[in-house]
């Protein structure tokens, strides 16, 4: 079972710690992360009791050369053709783990589109907007933040688009 906590009582993750200095408004979620289940975004939905088209993972990838992160439903997978049409690009590929690791200071699991060391540019998928809130990664397994769409496609200077499919 997920325990909601309000911002004022919220952990210190470098994205929880970005989302507070904006003044946005958030629920965090934790649960005890299980090493041995397959997927993060899964484990997280299960966890929560949420639908997994509102639970939302962080990926990075390259797009001409560029880190770009991209947020998609863990209910689908990531289009990379339109990850690379959204931003302009030709061609997209996931990026190296370590390179996203090192680059955004999160781990694999962890990764949150908020806080990261060096900012990335962000696309998210427009499918989140159908929702009032969404639930991305707070910045370590087995921390989730809710938040609205729109508060975290402002806060990432995310350009939203069809990015996902099922």
């Amino acid at each position: 079972m997920a325990k909601k906590q309000k911002k004022s009582q919220a952990g210190g993750t470098p994205a929880t710690v970005a989302l507070t200095r904006a003044g946005t408004e958030f629920t965090l979620h934790s649960y005890e992360h299980d090493p041995s289940h397959p997927s993060y975004g899964d484990e997280a939905a299960e966890a929560m009791g949420v639908s997994p088209d509102r639970v939302f993972k962080t990926l990075v990838a390259e797009v001409d050369g560029e880190l770009t992160v991209a947020v998609v439903p863990v209910a689908g997978t990531l289009n990379l053709k339109a990850l690379a049409a959204a931003v302009a690009g030709k061609r997209a590929v996931m990026a190296d783990p370590a390179a996203a690791e090192r680059t955004t200071g999160y781990v694999r699991g962890g990764i949150s589109p908020l806080g990261q060391r060096r900012k990335l540019r962000t696309v998210l998928d427009d499918s989140a907007s159908a929702h009032p809130t969404i639930c991305i990664s707070a910045g370590r397994r087995g921390l989730e933040v809710e938040l609205a769409p729109a508060d975290l496609a402002a806060l990432t200077d995310a350009v939203l688009a069809p990015i996902g499919r099922e």
